[in-house]
């Protein structure tokens, strides 16, 4: 008998409107042949209590969460992953048996896209600017991974000094916090730069990060979080410089494919959901 009844899954968020991983996660789901949907729900932070009930009311196999609810989303979930208690931020949700499931794919994917440039975090010593949500995931993600130091450059001294503190006692990377001054040197001994803020996000695609860029040599490994424009100002400038970049496009990529496979149990076909997503930006 044919099966009329999709199974759902989606976004939370408040700005969603122009969140893209719908596409992404519509086209991986064509690929596998599955009955799945992905929707893109705006969600006031008002509403985020009902809009869980939701969840469970209509047997999601789960959500994505992003601005404002990855923090506020925890006190209605059963249980954490280890990662995900330790950044003390959700941004996906997987319904089993009633019960909501949070874990944090952002760091995650970050990781997974470095590890398939070729680079790796084993005994490397980490600058990320910014202190924010993605900050937060990656340094986790980043120090769990085997760096042995993270540098937090943020103008909040208590987000990046909370931060770096977080790091030193909940994992075993040394951190430091950096105020970040005006023309921000880089520490000399940086390996992997890391942009975690949204400076230089369409459609503010001339903004860059307020630091020396003279400071950034080609013996780093410079990275965005910034999927859209691909390849951002701060990454040009790097790669002038004969550092070596990765854009924010794998991060996205990957994140959505840990997604995927959480959800539905299936192998995430990465190949495809790439060349949605560069599609989308063409």
């Amino acid at each position: 008998m044919k099966n009329y009844r999709a199974e759902l899954t989606g976004v939370f968020g408040d700005p969603v409107d122009d969140n893209p991983t719908g596409v992404v996660e519509e086209a991986a789901f064509a690929a596998k042949d599955l009955n799945y949907r992905y929707l893109t729900v705006k969600v006031l932070p008002e509403d985020l209590g009902k809009a869980m009930d939701s969840v469970r009311i209509f047997g999601m196999k789960g959500i994505n969460l992003t601005m404002p609810h990855k923090i506020k989303v925890l006190p209605y979930l059963d249980e954490l992953s280890p990662a995900a208690k330790i950044i003390g931020a959700v941004n996906t949700v997987i319904q089993k048996d009633g019960k909501l499931y949070g874990e944090n794919t952002d760091g995650k994917g970050f990781v997974t896209a470095l590890k398939n440039s070729g680079e790796t975090l084993e005994g490397k010593k980490v600058t990320i600017l910014g202190a924010g949500g993605a900050a937060r995931a990656i340094a986790v993600e980043c120090a769990l991974n085997g760096a042995v130091h993270i540098n937090i450059i943020n103008r909040s001294a208590e987000k990046g000094e909370e931060l770096a503190s977080l790091i030193q006692s909940e994992t075993d990377s040394s951190a430091q916090y950096l105020t970040w001054e005006s023309s921000m040197k880089i520490p000399a001994d940086t390996q992997i730069l890391i942009n975690a803020t949204s400076i230089g996000f369409s459609p503010n695609v001339t903004d860059k990060p307020d630091i020396d860029y003279s400071t950034i040599t080609n013996q780093m490994c410079v990275c965005d979080v910034i999927f859209n424009p691909a390849e951002t100002i701060f990454l040009k400038t790097a790669a002038a410089n004969g550092a070596k970049i990765v854009t924010g496009l794998g991060m996205l990529v990957q994140q959505a494919a840990l997604n995927f496979t959480l959800w539905t149990g299936v192998e995430a076909p990465v190949d495809v959901m790439e060349e949605a997503l560069k599609r989308e930006f063409e």
